[in-house]
């Protein structure tokens, strides 16, 4: 059944919250581990992160919005990606895992570095049917996996109750995320193909692959090494899968088409594929600091703070 846009909208409206809604003075804190503190704390600013890039990946996809009304939602999700990142930062500083002079968060990995570099200079030009794909598979992967992995290796009630504020916002947005690629299945297929194929010999997309694949490899690595079983990411890659084939016409999105058979890849664990984006992991690694672009001012927006 076709979602109704206007009544998702004035849900999302009704459902917003603030930092400044939680006691983050509340007891629970003392419950994370010495052993889990460096792991937790490398994964929480990565959290944070990508919680950005999210952001930015749905500012870009208000542009090409096919109504206004999703514009709209997409704009409310913008802002909920940066709360969300905001909120992951709080339970950093009440874990005391930000630097206590500036409460600044620690440096994005390289990867990280990388997506908001393609982000800042090819997500306005990419297609909606590109952006509309790639998006929900980062959320379902977010979603399926990293959020619930963290409930259940922190023992925190305010991580609980923050992260069970998150996780509705989330399910709104992987909703609509379907919906809208269900929306865009209905084109004209010639249409479909054409945008398709143009997208495919643009720098930006060829280089947005050669970026994806180790970023993906590196947070699949770096949650296996806190504990989480690889099988657990799968069945979140899996769910991309069984979420786009309920959408009646999203199987004739070619992007949706790619990166299904891209996922059936990265839930193999003994596919060649594993071989190049782990290598690609490694390259990325030794690629020269000196010539990443500076951290873009929009992602300097993050705050601990709990404003309202």
């Amino acid at each position: 059944m076709a979602i109704d846009m206007d009544a998702m909208l004035a849900k999302i409206k009704d459902r917003q919250w603030a930092l400044a809604d939680i006691d983050w003075t509340a007891p629970g804190a003392d419950r994370i581990t010495d052993e889990q503190r460096p792991k937790l704390k490398a994964f929480m600013a990565d959290l944070c992160w990508i919680e950005n890039i999210g952001a930015r990946g749905f500012a870009a996809l208000a542009k090409k919005a096919p109504t206004p009304t999703i514009a709209e939602i997409y704009r409310y999700f913008h802002a909920e990606e940066q709360r969300h990142a905001n909120a992951e930062l709080a339970l950093m500083k009440r874990w005391g895992m930000l630097d206590e002079a500036s409460g600044e968060l620690p440096e994005p990995n390289v990867n990280i570095r990388m997506a908001m570099d393609w982000l800042d200079t090819y997500a306005d030009d990419m297609s909606l049917s590109i952006l509309g794909t790639v998006i929900p598979m980062l959320e379902v992967a977010l979603d399926g996996a990293l959020l619930k992995f963290l409930l259940e290796e922190v023992d925190d009630p305010v991580c609980h109750q923050v992260f069970e504020k998150i996780n509705n916002d989330e399910s709104r947005h992987i909703a609509v995320d379907f919906e809208v690629l269900n929306m865009i299945g209905h084109a004209d297929a010639r249409r479909l193909a054409i945008e398709f194929v143009g997208s495919v010999a643009t720098p930006g997309l060829i280089i947005g692959a050669i970026m994806y694949i180790p970023l993906l490899n590196r947070i699949r690595n770096e949650i296996v090494g806190m504990g989480l079983e690889p099988e657990r990411l799968y069945n979140a890659v899996k769910r991309f899968q069984s979420l786009g084939e309920r959408g009646e016409f999203s199987h004739r999105v070619p992007t949706y088409q790619v990166l299904k058979r891209h996922a059936a890849a990265v839930v193999n664990p003994d596919h060649p594929y594993h071989l190049l984006a782990n290598s690609l992991v490694w390259v990325s690694e030794r690629y020269p600091r000196r010539l990443l672009r500076p951290i873009p001012s929009w992602f300097k927006e993050l705050t601990h703070e709990p404003a309202a």
